[in-house]
């Protein structure tokens, strides 16, 4: 299949352009600094353009056969809207070229239901301050985000990890409507179903939970990681 992948240049997005290429599909890797994509390939192209450029997503959109968006921001004090324009340009770009499917990322936070399995200082302290402190704007514009792809019409999946962390392989990861047990999700493992649902209709129009199971990080080391840049 012809994929276009949205945030292409970050973790997550080369990891699915490379996932992709890997399994025989032709990919556009959009970035805003196509000079420092690491990744080559003969199914390759690289296109230069900013989700929040209506006119730059318009042009590179023709001719795919799915749309994966794997935008992304950290945390911060500042509004963010990367993620809800970035969406209302994408989806109107593929409502103006016939382009049905879209795949895209958010958090399992917006699944708005306790963490199965965790106790009482998770669910009740330190989840909601990340939720609703550390990470609330961009937690804020991941809901603008899906709603506006819940509006689009097209063909969507949203898939919502857990903490993101690094490895080199895929797992034997688990998939679901609703929210799973365990608190991390692999880079790999979420790159590799959202080029599986990009690819087939299995899970239109749903959200799922994308959890990893084995060789897992602790959970501070996560925190101080991701959360903090150390």
């Amino acid at each position: 299949m012809r994929l276009v992948v949205f945030g292409a240049n970050g973790p997550t997005g080369r990891q699915v352009t490379e996932q992709a290429t890997a399994a025989g599909h032709t990919v556009t890797a959009v970035t805003r600094h196509p000079d420092t994509f690491p990744l080559d390939h003969p199914r390759l192209r690289v296109a230069e353009a900013d989700v929040l450029d209506g006119a730059a997503v318009d042009r590179v959109v023709p001719g795919h056969d799915a749309v994966i968006s794997t935008l992304g921001v950290p945390y911060g004090r500042a509004p963010v809207t990367v993620y809800s324009t970035g969406l209302t340009h994408i989806t109107r770009a593929m409502t103006r070229h016939g382009v049905r499917r879209l795949v895209c990322v958010t958090s399992t936070v917006l699944f708005d239901v306790p963490a199965p399995g965790e106790g009482v200082f998770f669910r009740k302290v330190l989840e909601p301050f990340f939720a609703r402190v550390v990470g609330r704007t961009v937690y804020d514009d991941m809901r603008r985000m899906e709603e506006i792809v819940r509006a689009s019409g097209h063909d969507w999946t949203v898939l919502r990890p857990a903490g993101l962390f690094d490895t080199s392989e895929v797992s034997d990861y688990r998939l679901d409507s609703g929210r799973l047990p365990g608190r991390f999700t692999s880079r790999a493992d979420l790159a590799h179903a959202l080029v599986r649902e990009a690819v087939t209709d299995g899970h239109a129009r749903a959200f799922l939970d994308v959890r990893t199971t084995e060789g897992t990080p602790r959970f501070l080391d996560l925190v101080k990681k991701e959360g903090f840049g150390r």
